[in-house]
């Protein structure tokens, strides 16, 4: 009886050994372009190069341990495919300097009065990253693009009308 059980547990540990692997084993990133972000979607990463940086909110008081000081930036940043705006919050402002070249990880688009913004979340991570050699598109402003919330009707729903 006790030869039937050692395979047994054998094979959960080679089982066990096999589910850490595939946990710690990691994706490698898939960077994407400017013009390639589309609303609603998440987990980009991108190579892209600060062109401006605008301060829009800062609330708090530095010197108060009880209030944080919470600031917003508004930065314009790009590729050679295009631009976007940047929501940097709080030590993000620090990182998100004209002419800096960052790499945004697991960013996603936020939807703001009609127009994408580009944010990284708690989730996510701004690296400041050596020059980069491209020529940033400035012409093409995917935040200007205006999108508009659009109730898609289910087949059930048109036959009812």
């Amino acid at each position: 009886m006790a030869t039937t059980g050692q395979p047994k547990r054998q094979g959960q540990q080679q089982q066990q050994q096999q589910q850490q692997n595939k946990t710690t084993e990691k994706r490698k990133p898939v960077f994407v372009k400017v013009d390639q972000l589309k609303p609603g979607t998440k987990g980009h990463t991108l190579v892209a190069k600060v062109l401006s940086s605008n301060m829009v909110l800062q609330k708090g008081r530095a010197a108060s341990r009880n209030l944080r000081q919470t600031r917003i930036a508004e930065c314009l940043v790009g590729d050679e495919t295009g631009t976007v705006l940047f929501t940097a919050r709080n030590e993000q402002v620090d990182l998100m300097k004209p002419d800096e070249t960052v790499i945004l990880r697991n960013a996603k688009i936020d939807m703001f009065k009609g127009s994408m913004r580009l944010a990284v979340d708690k989730w996510g991570r701004i690296e400041v990253t050596d020059p980069a050699n491209f020529v940033v598109k400035e012409d093409n402003n995917l935040s200007l693009v205006e999108y508009e919330l659009v109730s898609v009707l289910e087949n059930d729903e048109i036959a009812e009308t």
